[in-house]
């Protein structure tokens, strides 16, 4: 598979996830509906922003329709179903599940992205976490939180794991759409296991 077309099924399951992930996150600070729009918006789409200007291209958000109709069509949907309703968000399997597809997504476009233009692999890794944490961060910052990144110990080990996993794929001629799908679901089961299971890394 065509490694453009891989990119835009990762990014669009990602800013799908995500998106969910923010209407969550926004029903639990009570905000009103362009707040739930913003927050949906930079948790989505923050990341691959700030990747792309790391990269020196146009944002694709600024440039193509589709991640926008993306965000708006999930939030309508969101609201339609009343998925904003959930109780105990940040422990719903639907909240858990969105946000790991979203991060593991976004780690898989920020590593080939950075393989593409021959980062090496510290900056493959950097781009796999910012892409995968960074819209997440930025939100967090606007609702006065300590970002997630900084208070689950896997949550951007993931993204970490995810880019130099691709690195040596890349490096021993095995990056395809087979191996890709293999790190995506490995990066998912991982993540869920490790937050059901309260993984932590060693702490000082």
């Amino acid at each position: 598979m065509n490694n453009d077309i891989l990119l835009l099924i990762a990014d669009s399951i990602g800013i799908v996830a995500f998106t969910l992930s923010g209407l969550f996150i926004a029903k639990k600070n009570r905000l009103d509906l362009l707040g739930l729009f913003i927050i949906s918006f930079l948790t989505a789409l923050g990341g691959g922003v700030i990747r792309d200007i790391i990269i020196d291209r146009p944002p694709m958000s600024f440039t193509h329709f589709l991640p926008a109709l993306l965000v708006i069509g999930v939030v309508s949907i969101g609201l339609l179903f009343k998925l904003h309703r959930k109780s105990e968000i940040e422990s719903h399997y639907l909240f858990i599940f969105s946000d790991t597809l979203g991060l593991v997504s976004f780690a898989i476009t920020g590593a080939l992205l950075g393989i593409g233009v021959n980062f090496h692999v510290i900056g493959v890794m950097f781009l796999a976490l910012i892409t995968a944490v960074g819209g997440g961060v930025v939100r967090d910052m606007l609702l006065n939180e300590i970002p997630l990144l900084l208070k689950s110990d896997f949550y951007g080990s993931i993204a970490l794991l995810v880019g130099i996993i691709l690195y040596i794929l890349h490096l021993a001629n095995l990056l395809n759409s087979a191996s890709i799908l293999t790190v995506f679901i490995g990066g998912v089961v991982l993540r869920l296991i490790a937050f059901y299971r309260n993984w932590h890394l060693p702490k000082l």
